[in-house]
């Protein structure tokens, strides 16, 4: 998979640019050259940059992202929208598939037809998940592991995926690019690792005594979000689509997060300051989830550039500085 020559300004439209994801993604495209477009829902105008060409729409309206399509006219579309909880996907598994499947399904319905209007090629990259693996029978997981999702989320990741394959055999250059858990500052504190060192951070400053968990035990592959932004460059400047896993390549436990948290704020025996609970327990937890960066290395020449424990700490440290009334950046390397 050859690199395209880097040079060129093109217009690229990234759904869901008021998320963690989509927050780098605009300010990589941007440094890049680019001219964004950002599709966001109206309520979440105020959260992306100011500099960004802001769409409000709602993707679940197949005639809206038509529309859509047709009046920005990109060359690159980036699909980072959908509702990202395994534990939001059962309480309301319909609306799960309804923004994470179907909003895919007309964004590359669109952009298809856009591209057989005009003659001219165009990229889709979708936000695939490690979800879609489940119960994975071994790991690492590549690109040839079976698709065995296991909650529903994973399974309206799986219908997108699939989807995109489809559409690629039909001349789109569409991508899937498999995610595994990523972290910053952006991601919410209902996600364990942010969980964690914000908890942890209130602990060493004395605004709580305990952290509630689940199972200590999960181990999940934890990168850094700004170079998954950094992946989803890359792969819309190949000249050849391909579906790739983005990940670190090595798994650490729950328990591994929390006590080098812990330990970067000089407590050394965590487990009393831990409490575990059922209730934080996934319904059906995927089995272990490790991706193979292998294709990622080279077909996109990607390196991830944080290793595990220095996420925690910078996190961390993130954390500490917020509650000490400072207003530290969330995208200062």
């Amino acid at each position: 998979m050859t690199a395209l020559a880097g040079d060129s300004r093109r217009t690229v439209l990234v759904t869901g640019a008021a998320g963690q994801d989509g927050q780098y993604l605009v300010r990589a495209l941007r440094r890049r050259g680019d001219d964004v477009h950002a599709a966001v829902l109206p309520a979440e105008r105020e959260q992306v940059p100011s500099w960004c060409a802001v769409q409000t729409i709602d993707l679940r309206h197949e005639s809206a992202v038509r529309r859509l399509v047709e009046e920005v006219d990109p060359e690159v579309v980036v699909n980072l929208a959908g509702q990202s909880s395994v534990a939001s996907s059962w309480s309301n598994p319909s609306a799960t598939v309804k923004v994470n499947t179907l909003t895919v399904s007309h964004l590359l319905d669109a952009l298809w037809h856009r591209q057989d209007a005009t003659g001219s090629r165009r990229v889709f990259l979708q936000a695939s998940s490690a979800e879609i693996f489940g119960d994975a029978p071994s790991a690492p997981q590549d690109e040839r592991t079976p698709l065995r999702p296991v909650n529903p989320y994973g399974a309206s990741k799986a219908a997108a995926h699939l989807l995109v394959e489809s559409y690629r055999v039909h001349g789109l250059h569409a991508s899937n690019l498999v995610l595994y858990p990523h972290e910053s500052p952006l991601r919410p504190v209902t996600f364990v690792v942010r969980k964690i060192t914000h908890g942890v951070a209130r602990i060493a400053r004395g605004r709580q005594d305990v952290l509630e968990l689940g199972n200590l035990e999960a181990r999940r592959d934890w990168g850094w979000a700004p170079d998954v932004a950094d992946a989803f460059v890359r792969a819309s400047l190949v000249d050849e689509p391909a579906d790739v896993v983005v990940a670190t390549g090595v798994d650490h436990a729950v328990g591994d997060v929390a006590r080098v948290a812990f330990e970067h704020v000089g407590v050394h025996d965590w487990r009393r300051h831990v409490v575990t609970s059922p209730e934080h327990r996934r319904r059906a937890d995927a089995g272990l989830l490790v991706g193979d960066p292998t294709a990622a290395y080279e077909r996109l020449g990607w390196r991830p550039s944080v290793g595990f424990e220095a996420l925690v700490r910078r996190l961390v440290d993130y954390d500490l500085a917020v509650l000490d009334g400072a207003d530290p950046d969330p995208f200062e390397d």
